[in-house]
């Protein structure tokens, strides 16, 4: 940037800030107007482009403790002050602003200023009155641009099978141009979820910080498991013998051998039986299976079963098990 620009734009003005904001009241400006101005979420309004670049601008020089010290300096001059090059003899060459420190009365003082590039007047004279640095070395304000420009994302999709998702692992994506990606994903990754990776997406055009790839990841549906939370629940069928007088069954695992569970005398269908620690395991800490108990009823009865099943019933107490349903829907 010109430093005349330095004098007619207001940095402050534009972040919508005070003067003596803090690092991060200024950090916390630029982000909100960033987000709202950034041309992916206004594609082909030329306005809030030019309103991005503006704040883009104003964020690079405030940001920076050095740059910021420069600007207010250079703005405590007076906005009606104007650099030209030396020897220039126009109005408001750089004898009006600092022909007043020397004792003159500005451009019609009659004494004339050479300032010399390479370490002489010039560069002592600018160096004392912002702090040291040369008016050529300064970065971003002078150079008449805002922050680079960050890349724009790129969204993706995977499909994991079930097991791969649950407990993590290494998948290589083809992106658009064919460049492989090799992609961590993380243990219990759920269907749905998004994983971003940085620096993954579109390069910046002025040398930025390059884009980030946002993949979703899609799981495929287990034939007997399913998530919940850090859970895995299975259902698991057990015959009525074994439910009304209680047996020992075994139990499928994700990917493990089958554990043996013991079902309690009179368990009703529906009841969630619990195996400690043979859930997900994240590093936010590890699930349970969750066995739920089906109660399988023989879809064909001999002859001989069929008189023994209903001289069995005759033996039971005469109870309705939905009594108490009924009751409570009546409400």
């Amino acid at each position: 940037m010109a430093s005349q620009d330095w004098f007619d734009k207001d940095f402050y003005q534009v972040l919508g800030v005070s003067k003596d904001a803090s690092d991060a009241d200024i950090k916390k400006a630029y982000r909100k107007l960033a987000r709202k101005y950034h041309p992916d979420q206004n594609p082909g309004d030329a306005a809030a482009e030019a309103k991005f670049k503006e704040i883009s601008e104003a964020h690079s020089v405030l940001s920076d403790a050095e740059e910021r010290k420069e600007y207010d300096a250079v703005r405590a001059m007076g906005s009606g002050a104007r650099f030209t090059a030396p020897g220039g003899g126009g109005a408001g060459g750089f004898e009006d602003v600092f022909g007043g420190m020397f004792g003159q009365g500005g451009a019609g003082g009659g004494q004339r200023y050479t300032f010399q590039q390479g370490g002489g007047d010039y560069d002592d004279l600018l160096g004392g009155l912002f702090g040291g640095g040369r008016f050529g070395q300064s970065t971003g304000g002078y150079r008449g641009f805002g922050g680079p420009t960050p890349g724009r994302d790129v969204t993706a999709t995977t499909t994991l099978d079930f097991i791969t998702a649950t407990r993590g692992d290494q998948v290589t994506l083809q992106t658009a141009e064919g460049k492989p990606i090799t992609v961590n994903v993380p243990a219990g990754v759920a269907d749905g979820q998004k994983i971003r990776l940085r620096g993954k997406g579109h390069p910046s055009p002025d040398g930025g910080q390059a884009g980030d790839l946002i993949l979703t990841v899609h799981v495929r549906k287990h034939p007997v498991f399913e998530r919940d939370g850090l859970n895995l629940r299975v259902t698991v069928p057990v015959t009525f013998e074994e439910a009304a007088l209680g047996a020992t069954i075994q139990v499928p695992t994700l990917g493990g051998d089958p554990v043996k569970l013991r079902v309690a005398p009179g368990t009703p269908s529906g009841r969630v039986l619990r195996v400690k620690g043979r859930g997900v395991e994240t590093k936010k800490g590890t699930g349970d299976l969750l066995a739920v108990v089906q109660i399988a009823v023989p879809s064909h009865l001999s002859k001989d079963a069929e008189e023994k099943l209903r001289e069995f019933a005759a033996l039971l107490p005469d109870e309705d098990p939905r009594t108490d349903l009924l009751a409570r829907a009546r409400g």
